[in-house]
């Protein structure tokens, strides 16, 4: 009984799965954090390259805005 006890509170002390999904979960997070922040950086520069690829493709001219707001297409 006693070499069973010692047999399992070894294995106990060798066993990390629960820190490794800690370490993922933690990873994890880090990653959307960086996703949400280069979205939100590059939204409007994104938009405003969708805009102008949609313009070009309808045959209109696509004049940027001032001061970095979004630009307009102007259909001939």
């Amino acid at each position: 009984m006693l070499s069973t006890f010692k047999y399992l509170a070894s294995r106990l002390r060798r066993d990390e799965t629960g820190a490794t999904a800690v370490e993922y979960g933690i990873m994890v997070g880090l990653i959307a954090v960086v996703i949400i922040v280069a979205v939100t950086l590059l939204g409007t520069t994104l938009q405003d390259m969708f805009v102008q690829v949609q313009c070009s493709i309808g045959g209109g001219a696509y004049t940027a805005g001032a001061g970095g707001a979004s630009g307009t297409c102007v259909q001939p």
